[in-house]
């Protein structure tokens, strides 16, 4: 169970940092350190990066301050699906197929897109949806297992139990 502070109080797990996060968190961190009076080199030591780092971060905040060091938005087209469309997307999705309308409880990508059109109004390339589920869902590709409706569980364990063994020994 996570816990706020020293007193027990029950709350939200803090995530860990994504990579940009901690990069940027590095950054802020060096810039105190040079404030501080500490050479380039040393804080180049202290935070396990290359001293010419150092170096370029501290050019950035000679030429725009701390506010240089901040990560900048990423490059390219944006994401077609916010991040509450996406979470309104995964609620829909955990309700699982057959609440959709579908005979099997299977997802394909052909279903998600469907899904996601009729929840967002978006329309998705099979791609785009591969990404969402991967990435932004955090979901794994799972096949489901090909066995007989019919099968037997315990017929099979007594066949292996008392026939097996009297067909291994011979007559």
């Amino acid at each position: 169970m996570p816990f706020d502070d020293e007193s027990g109080t029950v709350g939200q797990a803090v995530p860990p940092l994504t990579r940009p996060q901690w990069a940027e968190a590095r950054r802020m961190r060096a810039s105190e350190l040079l404030d501080q009076g500490h050479p380039p080199a040393e804080v180049a030591r202290l935070l396990a990066v290359h001293p010419e780092s150092v170096r370029r971060w501290r050019r950035r905040i000679e030429q725009g301050g701390t506010v240089a060091l901040r990560r900048r938005p990423a490059p390219g087209r944006p994401r077609r699906l916010s991040a509450a469309q996406v979470e309104q997307v995964r609620a829909a999705l955990e309700r699982g197929a057959r609440a959709h309308g579908y005979e099997a409880d299977l997802w394909t990508l052909e279903r998600v897109g469907i899904v996601v059109e009729r929840v967002t109004g978006i329309t998705l390339a099979r791609t785009s949806v591969w990404r969402l589920l991967k990435v932004r869902l955090g979901w794994s590709l799972q096949r489901p297992e090909r066995r007989a409706v019919e099968r037997d569980e315990s017929a099979i364990a007594r066949w292996v139990a008392i026939e097996w063994p009297r067909i291994k020994r011979g007559p």
